[in-house]
C-alpha cells in the first residue's frame, strides 16, 4: 500500500462500501486505525482505513455515511491528509488533539434517531466502545458491532501474518519468563483475580521473552495470552513457533493454542473465575466473549508497569545500543557532509543511507519506525514520509530534519536531529535554538518520584512559548526495550490526562522532542531519549532526574549563541564531551574526524 492509490479507486471503494451498508440498513460505518490488539502499527490485514481512504498516516478515523465521508486527523497529519485526500470526496476533519473523540460527537449529532452505526467490534477498543454506545444511545441511534463490512468489499484482503516467532535470549533478556509471570501473578492476586487475559502484543512479547516480525518496525507477533491457575495459554497462528521452542514453553507450563480459539477460551471460563482485563487494551469483541456470570476486574495490565521500568541490567545493554546507534549516525552524517554539493541526494537517499549505517552495527535487527527525512518545507510536517512519487532533493540552503531509530537486541532507539544545508538564516537559527532550550530545560529537571508525566510537558514548551510559538504534538513518549518505539504508561504531553498510571518511576525511558514548524518553510525538532533515575532523597521524598541516553552531536552551526545562557552553553559542551568520549572507540577515520569537529566546545 506504499504506492499512491488513485482517486478513482478510492471513490469506487467508498461506493462499494455504501452499497454494502445499504444492503444491511446501515446509516454510517466507522473504520478505526486498529486491529484486534489495538496496536499502533498494523499488519496489512487491518489497514482498512488506509485501503478505503488512501490516507497513509498511522493514526486517523474514517467515517462513511450515506452522503458524507470524513477522516478525523490530528494536527501532525493535516498537511499530509490534505494532499492525500484531495479529489477523493473524503472531507478532512481536523482534530485538536490525538485523544479527542470528535468523531463520536459527529456521529451522535449527524446520524438520525433510529439510524444504525456499524463498526467491527473485533477492532474497537472496549473503552472507546463504551463512550460510543453512551453517545449514540442518548440520541436514539443503534450501534452494531457484529459485522465487518471490509470483508464484503475488500476482495483481496491480506490474511494473517505468518512470520516465525523467536526467543529473546540472555544476556539481552535479563529476566526469565518464570520471574515475569510470577511478578504479574502477584499483581493479579492483589487485584483479586486468578485469570488474566492479555491482547496487547508488546505486553505478550515482554512477558514471554518472545519476539516476531508481524508488525513493521516493532519486533512483536500477533497473539493473545490467558494466564490461569494451571499456567498460561498463548494463542498464535499455526506454524509460527518452532517445535523446540514450543517444547521449551510447554515445559514451563505454557500451552500453545490456535489464534482463532481465544474467543472460545474466554467463553468457557469456569463460573468461579476472577478475570483481570484492561479496558483500554482489549476489544469489545473479546470482552463480549466473556460469560455474564464471570467476575471481571478492570485494571491496567500489570505488565504495562513492569516493562516500562527497565532494570539496571537492561540499562547496561541500552547504553551499549545507544553507543552503536550513535556511531552509525556519525558514519551517516560524515557521508552526508561529504556528499552534499557533490552528488544528487534526495530524502529517499537519506533513509537508505541511515538504515545501511545502522545495519553494519552489531545486534541491529531493523529500523524502529519509518525514517522521517524532511528538507525545508517537508520538515514542517511532523510525520512526513518521503515516497518515490513525492520527495525533495537536498540542495541549496535550508534545514534537513531527520527522525529515525533502530531496533537492537539490547534496546530501541529514537532520535531526531536537524542539520544545516548551506548557511541557515537568522530565523532558522532562532527556531533551532528555542527548541534546543526546550530540550535542555526538561533534560535538567528534577521532580518528585511519582510526578504525573503530562505535568512535565510545560518545562520543554516554556522557552518556546516565551517567543509566542507552540507545537501541536506531545513532548515525549515512552520507549520499549527491544520492543515498541512508542510505549506507555508515561506520556509527556499537554493533551494527556495526568492519571495515576502516568506517574514517573525509576527505569522509565522517555523521549524529549519539542519542535517548531513553519508551514511550507522548515521544521525543527530535536529529540533525545532519557532514563529516569534517582537523584536524591530529602525530607520531601525521593526525587528523580534524567540521564540522557542518546549520543549524537547537535548541530552547533544552527545555534544562535546570543539566545543561550551560560548554563545552557555548559550543558551543550558537557553533552558533546560525553558524546565524543562514548562514541570515539566505535568510529574511525573520517567518521571519527567528523565526530571531533562536531563536538568541539562552543
Amino acid at each position: 500500500m506504499n504506492a499512491r492509490t488513485s482517486n478513482a479507486t478510492i471513490i469506487e471503494r467508498i461506493r462499494q462500501l455504501r452499497t454494502a451498508m445499504q444492503a444491511q440498513g446501515i446509516s454510517a460505518c466507522l473504520i478505526p486505525s486498529a486491529d484486534p490488539h489495538l496496536s499502533e502499527y498494523l499488519p496489512e490485514r487491518w489497514k482498512g482505513r488506509v485501503w478505503l481512504s488512501g490516507f497513509t498516516g498511522s493514526v486517523a478515523t474514517l467515517i462513511v455515511a450515506t452522503d458524507f465521508a470524513g477522516l478525523w486527523v490530528d494536527s501532525r497529519y493535516w498537511v499530509q491528509a490534505e494532499v492525500e485526500l484531495a479529489g477523493t470526496g473524503i472531507t478532512l476533519m481536523k482534530v485538536n488533539s490525538a485523544s479527542a473523540a470528535q468523531h463520536i460527537e459527529w456521529l451522535a449529532s449527524h446520524v438520525p434517531a433510529g439510524g444504525t452505526v456499524a463498526v467491527d467490534g473485533n477492532v474497537l477498543g472496549l473503552a472507546v466502545a463504551r463512550d460510543l454506545q453512551t453517545a449514540l444511545t442518548a440520541k436514539g441511534t443503534l450501534l452494531r458491532t457484529d459485522i465487518d463490512l471490509l470483508e464484503t468489499v475488500w476482495a483481496d484482503r491480506p490474511g494473517l501474518p505468518t512470520a516465525p516467532i523467536y526467543e529473546h535470549k540472555a544476556p539481552y533478556a535479563t529476566q526469565s519468563r518464570a520471574a515475569k509471570l510470577e511478578l504479574v501473578r502477584a499483581a493479579m492476586k492483589a487485584a483479586g483475580a486468578d485469570w488474566h487475559f492479555i491482547s496487547t502484543v508488546d505486553d505478550i512479547a515482554w512477558l514471554f521473552n518472545l519476539r516476531g516480525s508481524d508488525v513493521s518496525y516493532n519486533p512483536v507477533f500477533i497473539g493473545h495470552a490467558l494466564l490461569h491457575p494451571q499456567g498460561a495459554t498463548l494463542f498464535v497462528g499455526e506454524g509460527k513457533l518452532p517445535a523446540d521452542l514450543t517444547q521449551t514453553l510447554a515445559a514451563e507450563g505454557i500451552r500453545i493454542a490456535p489464534y482463532a480459539s481465544a474467543h472460545a477460551a474466554l467463553a468457557t471460563l469456569p463460573a468461579d473465575a476472577g478475570l483481570l482485563i484492561d479496558p483500554r487494551r482489549i476489544t469489545l469483541g473479546l470482552r463480549q466473549a466473556v460469560p455474564d456470570g464471570i467476575r471481571v476486574v478492570e485494571l491496567i495490565n500489570p505488565s504495562v508497569f513492569a516493562k516500562s521500568q527497565k532494570s539496571e541490567a537492561e540499562a547496561v545493554h541500552i547504553r551499549d545500543a545507544m553507543e552503536q546507534d550513535g556511531a552509525a549516525l556519525c558514519e551517516f552524517f560524515c557521508w552526508l557532509d561529504g556528499a552534499i554539493g557533490k552528488q544528487r541526494i534526495t530524502e529517499i537517499d537519506i533513509d537508505t543511507q541511515i538504515n545501511a549505517a545502522r545495519a553494519r552495527r552489531p545486534n541491529f535487527v531493523c529500523p524502529s519506525f519509518a525514517t522521517i527525512a524532511g528538507f525545508n518545507g517537508n520538515g514542517a510536517m511532523p510525520h512526513y514520509r518521503a515516497t518515490e512519487e513525492s520527495h525533495a532533493v537536498i540542495e541549496g540552503q535550508g534545514l534537513l530534519l531527520i527522525d529515525s531509530g533502530g531496533q537492537y537486541l539490547g534496546g530501541t532507539t529514537d532520535i531526531t536531529r536537524v542539520v544545516a544545508i548551506g548557511e541557515p538564516s537568522a530565523a532558522q537559527k532562532r527556531d533551532f535554538t528555542l527548541v534546543l532550550k526546550g530540550v535542555i530545560n526538561l533534560s535538567v529537571a528534577r521532580f518528585p518520584r511519582g510526578t504525573r508525566s503530562p505535568m512535565l510537558d510545560a518545562l520543554a514548551r516554556a522557552p518556546i512559548w516565551a517567543d509566542a510559538v507552540d507545537y501541536g504534538h506531545g513532548t515525549g513518549h515512552g520507549v520499549g526495550y527491544f520492543l515498541n518505539v512508542h510505549e506507555g504508561p508515561q506520556s509527556i504531553a499537554a493533551t494527556a490526562m495526568p492519571l495515576p498510571q502516568t506517574a514517573m518511576e525509576p527505569g522509565m525511558i522517555t523521549s524529549i522532542e519539542p519542535g517548531i514548524y513553519r508551514l511550507n518553510q522548515w521544521g525543527v525538532r530535536i529529540e533525545n531519549l532519557v532514563l529516569n533515575r534517582v537523584a536524591t532523597q530529602s525530607e520531601f521524598g525521593e526525587f528523580l532526574e534524567f540521564e540522557t541516553l542518546t549520543l549524537c552531536p547537535i548541530d552547533t552551526r544552527c545555534m544562535d549563541l546570543s539566545l543561550l545562557r551560560a548554563d545552557e552553553i555548559a550543558w551543550i559542551n558537557d553533552y558533546h564531551a560525553t558524546v565524543r568520549r562514548r562514541l570515539s572507540p566505535h568510529v574511525a577515520g573520517e567518521a571519527k574526524r567528523w565526530l571531533e569537529i562536531r563536538t568541539e566546545p562552543i
